[in-house]
């Protein structure tokens, strides 16, 4: 696999706009930590009649500073990338804060739909509902840049990218991240249509991704083939590790997240249960128990006297 290519010295102001390119702008939110980074990153794409990307947490300090850097100026659309909390939260009131239509995908399933056994839902904004669902392949614009909405599923099912055509460049959400690989906690996540969703934007020609936590990816491709690599070596190590014998998702992270601090064993153990669901879809494993706390093994692998 090729050298990490994530930059993780990355230090935004927080609450105060940068300027990323001409005539984008971006806010970074106060709610730095593990799984977010330095904070979620609000853009405001255009001048005098904007779009707003992401609006970030239910933070009254966030959504005043993203504000303040709009003083003067009109908001035509407010985006939402995926409804988690910290990407969605604050989406509701900022939209109505500037009387703007709050436009995202619809296409989440409800709670009550979960397969048993799998448990997830991590940081889902289960209540969350734009005023109108936006298409895959549908596009908006303002004066100086058109946007473009992409069905990007893998880390939630309602993901969406948006291709800015003027800029070269996509906000990727989630998606794609440049200082690290992305959570797939399934249900909601999928390791199939994350996969997916990577080929179909190796297969587009933006220049710059800008992320929902972190700096922008000036190297988009070399971080996509990295992800990919990354993914396929991890498949490799699960099944390399149940040559050994069954074990649990959790059980699997402790052998082969060596090194990894154990506050992100939690996370780590959801993306494990990505794979395995993936492998299982493959018929590849099997599974003894329900899938998060089950014991897998390699398809025809006889159970062993213990289970």
């Amino acid at each position: 696999m090729a050298s990490d290519p994530f930059d993780r010295r990355h230090a935004p102001p927080i609450g105060r706009p940068e300027t990323l390119a001409p005539g984008l702008r971006v806010v970074t939110a106060p709610n730095a930590g593990p799984m977010t980074f330095t904070g979620t990153r609000s853009y405001i794409l255009g001048e005098g009649e904007v779009a707003v990307i992401d609006p970030g947490p239910d933070d009254p300090r966030h959504l005043a500073a993203l504000a303040t850097a709009l003083t003067g100026e009109h908001v035509t659309a407010v985006l939402v990338t995926h409804a988690h909390r910290d990407h969605s939260a604050g989406a509701r009131a900022f939209a109505a804060r500037v009387g703007a239509p709050l436009l995202a995908h619809a296409g989440r399933p409800p709670a009550t739909a979960r397969p048993g056994g799998i448990g997830g839902g991590e940081g889902i904004d289960a209540g969350f509902r734009p005023d109108r669902a936006l298409a895959d392949g549908e596009t908006l614009a303002g004066p100086g840049w058109t946007l473009t909405a992409l069905a990007t599923p893998g880390h939630t099912a309602d993901h969406l990218s948006f291709a800015w055509a003027e800029g070269k460049a996509l906000f990727s959400g989630d998606h794609v991240m440049g200082w690290a690989t992305t959570l797939i906690s399934p249900p909601d996540g999928d390791l199939a249509t994350f996969r997916a969703s990577l080929a179909r934007l190796l297969a587009r020609a933006e220049a710059t991704f800008y992320p929902g936590h972190g700096a922008p990816v000036a190297d988009p491709q070399a971080v996509m083939a990295h992800v990919l690599a990354h993914r396929a070596a991890r498949e490799r190590a699960i099944l390399d590790a149940l040559t050994r014998g069954a074990e649990t998702p959790a059980g699997l992270v402790a052998r082969i997240y060596l090194g990894v601090d154990p506050a992100l064993h939690a996370a780590a153990a959801r993306n494990v249960l990505a794979h395995l669901l993936d492998l299982r879809a493959r018929s590849l494993v099997t599974v003894d128990g329900p899938p998060a706390s089950g014991a897998w093994r390699l398809a025809g692998a006889p159970q062993s006297p213990s289970e």
